[in-house]
């Protein structure tokens, strides 16, 4: 390891230091994980799923110090048990499904030429490369290093360089089941450790910014090889003529704020009926003034920190440009206490499409509230928008189902928000900038690791050079 980064404490205490693994170490991980991958592939998908099984009860023996070292990553506790229980929950599913998945088998005989029997088998991609986010540190790296493992893939994993802390005792529960160690390990370090990942995989998972997945996807573009991109959001909610002020103002509320806005599935614009504009304007800030921080402590208040000190900057910088150009600021603000950033939930009128905050992914508790007078301009507002990766329609649910039908959207939750992080068996893909390649969720989200390989046989005489001469 050539140098040492240094990782914030977001809630202020000690930062963290640690090596960054140089481009020679990650060849040599590279290396040694794809000479360990056919082994691995080879062995029945029953059994990999066994060894699954094995990982996730070590992760479970290990769950004290994981989620110690992811609380000190993110700055929250309660959280960190959930993201834990989700990334277990994930093995666990996909030690269920991958057997019945591969055991499908297509054959048939070919319409165009009768005489040709064909058949499928899926090849596993090989080695495949995951990058991923600060958010969600844990779960986000094994949402897609599980299936591809589950798939006969191995897996070269960099997590981001906010959250490293969790990666010791991660890897400590993955030695604990040897065949596991030998097809699955994570390189530390910043930018440069993750180019060197780029270069050396055969197919690539990325979570994250939209400007970096373009880096990824021209880098996966420019060796050929397959790239799963899950990017930004600027997830729109819309509140419908009929819906019930209270319980909207209770989902909006949450589908932006859990985790301190820091998911990409985050509730980032709110229109809402002008019926029902002011009635749900004072529910949303009654109940958002109410929410709280953990400042004093880690287990107590509804809010963590921004785990990437420099998010704060750039959710400030929203903020003023919105009331630099009109807007009307209800409550919330923006806290800076020992070295770590806060924000109580913000709530914003007057807004505007031209606003920075309707522009860029926000990445924080942040609610600008419009209103519109129709289903037309409900859509128009809601698709005004280079993302498309979710979002969310309140009311009455045929109306909303209507209106639904009409967002460029990847998924969108009826009568909730934010169900994409909850649901996990059911296919979605994303619109715009919000990413490209194909669902990590539902049966997609393994067999995207795999490539289809057809069999063709000819069961009649060969055709001779003289069935294609001219005459």
């Amino acid at each position: 390891m050539t140098n040492l980064l240094v990782a914030a404490n977001p809630r202020g205490g000690a930062p963290y230091r640690f090596g960054a693994a140089d481009a020679s170490e990650v060849v040599a991980a590279a290396d040694r994980l794809r000479a360990a991958q056919p082994d691995w592939a080879a062995r029945p998908v029953a059994e990999r799923a066994a060894l699954l099984d094995r990982w996730c009860e070590a992760l479970r023996r290990g769950r004290s110090d994981i989620v110690a070292a992811l609380t000190e990553d993110t700055g929250r506790a309660l959280l960190s048990e959930a993201e834990l229980d989700g990334a277990m929950h994930r093995i666990d599913y996909w030690s269920r499904s991958a057997p019945s998945l591969l055991a499908e088998r297509s054959r048939g005989v070919s319409e165009s030429v009768p005489s040709v029997r064909f058949e499928h088998r899926r090849d596993p991609l090989g080695l495949v490369g995951v990058i991923s986010p600060w958010n969600f540190p844990l779960l986000l790296l094994l949402i897609d290093a599980v299936p591809a493992l589950a798939a006969g893939c191995s897996v070269l994993a960099k997590p981001s360089e906010h959250t490293p802390r969790f990666v010791e005792p991660l890897m400590e529960a993955v030695g604990a089941v040897p065949e596991i160690a030998r097809v699955f390990d994570c390189v530390r370090g910043g930018p440069q450790t993750g180019m060197a990942v780029t270069g050396v995989t055969d197919a690539l998972c990325f979570t994250g910014s939209v400007a970096t997945g373009r880096t990824v996807g021209a880098r996966a573009g420019a060796r050929l090889v397959p790239a799963f991109l899950e990017l930004g959001g600027k997830d729109p909610l819309v509140v419908l003529a009929h819906a019930d002020v209270e319980v909207a103002a209770t989902i909006t509320l949450r589908g932006s704020v859990v985790a301190t806005g820091q998911a990409c599935q985050s509730i980032e614009r709110v229109y809402v009926h002008e019926t029902l504009y002011k009635p749900f304007v004072d529910r949303l800030v009654a109940a958002a003034s109410a929410v709280t921080t953990n400042i004093d402590r880690v287990d107590r208040g509804h809010l963590g920190p921004f785990i990437d000190p420099s998010q704060a900057d750039r959710v400030e910088a929203q903020m003023t440009d919105a009331l630099a150009r009109g807007a009307t600021l209800h409550c919330g603000e923006l806290i800076r206490r020992d070295g770590g950033a806060w924000c109580t939930p913000v709530v914003l009128t007057g807004v505007h499409h031209g606003m920075l905050l309707y522009r860029q992914e926000t990445f924080g508790p942040v609610l600008p509230v419009m209103p519109f007078a129709n289903d037309d301009e409900a859509v128009q507002l809601a698709n005004d928008s280079e993302f498309g990766l979710s979002a969310a329609v309140l009311g009455e649910q045929s109306h909303a189902l209507s209106v639904a039908r009409r967002l460029r959207a990847g998924a969108v939750s009826i009568n909730d928000a934010g169900l994409t992080a909850q649901v996990g068996d059911v296919e979605k893909e994303s619109y715009g900038v919000s990413g490209v390649g194909r669902s990590r969720m539902g049966a997609s989200g393994l067999l995207r690791f795999l490539r289809r390989q057809a069999l063709l046989i000819q069961t009649a005489p060969a055709a001779p050079l003289e069935a294609f001469g001219e005459g």
